[in-house]
């Protein structure tokens, strides 16, 4: 009996020590609508799943089945074609991640190339597709958004890689760049949700997005997620991060106004009572694109890591689905195809 007590008592300390180990920095900072001084709150008012969430979770989960899928993979090169003025070149990687040209700047967003979404590279969720570029052909990165601390948005390997590459500035929601100091990282800036950073002749503008964060057990929403609106040459585009659906998007929609492109999630949905609060369906994607009144947008956070239920093929499914019943053509809402330019 006192040996399995100490058996307990042992993997109880083994799991606290790991959890501490991989918690990233934490915010400090005056308390606001959003922050009571020690943890962030959704605009919408729901939280994540908690831990009986999460047990319950996983004994009901009932996962559809995936596998890697090689056979769509575009390797596209880097290639200096002009951008016509004015125009964003944007190409999937995929997941989250986009590479955005214009001119006089190269953006990432949410960059991740490494094998898995995980602290460690021998467990946890694997890709199952291959990036959209492969990493030695990407130009020269100005600047790189993260929209939160999840491993499947702030890669550690790929932000140093990108780091000692390229040197990019980082901007980072509240808390985060803690995190990156650590990694020797130092061209950071954070922005809070409706604040303005300026790089360069741009504006980057922080805005709310329905999430949490956190990377181990004692760093649970002690930092900010958000999303981002970028103004280039009189244009916007909006990269609205990881979220679930709330009226914040209509809010947006009538402070922002007149998006040209939005980078918009679909994925990682089911089961839709524990994944509502912090990722949207693809229907609720087509009401986020029309809230936000953004005249184009491309699907995102889709076919790459199985997070969630659902597998790739559902998402497009029922993308595809909501595009007719929605009234929205595929030209102005896109599902797009890894390593694929698309001028907009």
């Amino acid at each position: 009996m006192i040996y399995l007590l100490f058996c307990l008592l042992f993997v109880i300390g083994l799991v606290l020590s790991f959890g501490f180990f991989l918690s990233a920095p934490v915010y400090k900072g005056p308390i606001s609508d959003h922050f009571d001084g020690k943890k962030f709150r959704n605009p919408h008012g729901k939280e994540a799943g908690g831990f009986k969430d999460v047990l319950k979770y996983i004994v009901t989960k009932k996962a559809e089945p995936v596998s890697f899928d090689k056979t769509a993979y575009v390797r596209s090169d880097f290639r200096s074609i002009d951008i016509p003025s004015g125009k964003f070149r944007i190409t999937f990687v995929n997941h989250s991640t986009f590479l955005i040209e214009t001119e006089g700047l190269n953006i990432l967003t949410d960059p991740i190339w490494s094998r898995r979404c995980s602290p460690f590279q021998f467990a946890g969720p694997g890709r199952l597709r291959l990036p959209g570029i492969p990493f030695e052909n990407l130009p020269k990165i100005d600047l790189i958004l993260l929209s939160h601390n999840h491993y499947d948005h702030l890669d550690k390997d790929t932000v140093i890689r990108l780091h000692e590459k390229h040197n990019p500035q980082f901007i980072v929601p509240l808390g985060v760049s803690g995190f990156l100091k650590k990694l020797g990282i130092e061209r950071v800036d954070e922005l809070d949700w409706w604040t303005t950073q300026d790089y360069k002749e741009y504006k980057i503008t922080g805005l709310p997005a329905n999430h949490f964060s956190g990377r181990g057990l004692f760093d649970r929403d002690r930092t900010l997620w958000c999303g981002y609106l970028l103004e280039i040459h009189g244009r916007k585009l909006y990269f609205a991060g990881d979220s679930g659906y709330s009226n914040i998007f209509k809010e947006i929609g009538s402070r922002v106004g007149g998006i040209d492109v939005s980078l918009i999630p679909i994925g990682a949905y089911k089961p839709e009572w524990f994944m509502g609060p912090i990722h949207v369906t693809p229907k609720e994607a087509m009401f986020l694109h029309k809230d936000v009144q953004s005249k184009q947008s491309i699907a995102m956070h889709f076919g790459c890591f199985p997070l969630a239920d659902d597998n790739p093929e559902s998402a497009r499914r029922l993308f595809r689905e909501s595009l007719i019943s929605e009234n929205i053509k595929t030209t102005e809402f896109m599902l797009p195809q890894e390593g694929k330019d698309y001028i907009l």
